[in-house]
């Protein structure tokens, strides 16, 4: 984002304007390049083009921004492994980076592990959709937006001294 102080430059001003829009409890899909992005929102989410990037360095860029819901068990999830990876032992690293950048940004809950038509059918009902370029397997991710409390770091409001106030 060319022009903004503080804003990390990977977010476009769609997606901040739709962080902007979004209330405690709504939630973001984070998809993959695999994911069925454009079909999901045909059931109301706003579709967010970020072709190219990767979902850690976008999460990471979000949630500079976005409060996680503390109110929950679980303010993150993923898609769980089907039956047949599982049994195959298929290990997703992607998952502890999710889970070291939701620390990071207060979080120490863990991952919702949900099951896969389920993530799908949760993904209807986001608020967004973001869809990445990233080809790491299983690696859509619901991030659920919080409050921000009084005691959260939020910049000052404007000196009263300034002209506009008078």
């Amino acid at each position: 984002m060319v022009g903004l102080k503080g804003i990390p430059a990977i977010l476009s001003p769609d997606l901040l304007y739709t962080l902007a829009k979004m209330g405690h409890g709504d939630e973001l899909v984070l998809a993959d390049a695999n994911f069925p992005a454009s079909s999901t929102c045909r059931y109301g989410p706003t579709e967010i083009r970020a072709d190219g990037l990767r979902i850690p360095e976008l999460l990471e860029a979000i949630l500079q921004l976005f409060p996680l819901d503390t109110y929950v068990d679980r303010p993150a999830a993923v898609m769980d492994l089907v039956q047949e990876d599982q049994e195959g032992g298929l290990v997703i690293p992607m998952w502890e980076t999710y889970g070291e950048l939701l620390k990071e940004a207060g979080s120490d809950k863990p991952l919702d592990k949900v099951e896969r038509f389920a993530f799908y059918e949760r993904a209807k009902k986001s608020f967004a959709v973001v869809a990445t370029g990233d080809t790491s397997l299983y690696g859509n991710l619901i991030i659920k937006k919080g409050v921000i409390h009084p005691w959260n770091k939020v910049p000052p409001a404007p000196s009263k001294s300034l002209k506009f106030f008078g």
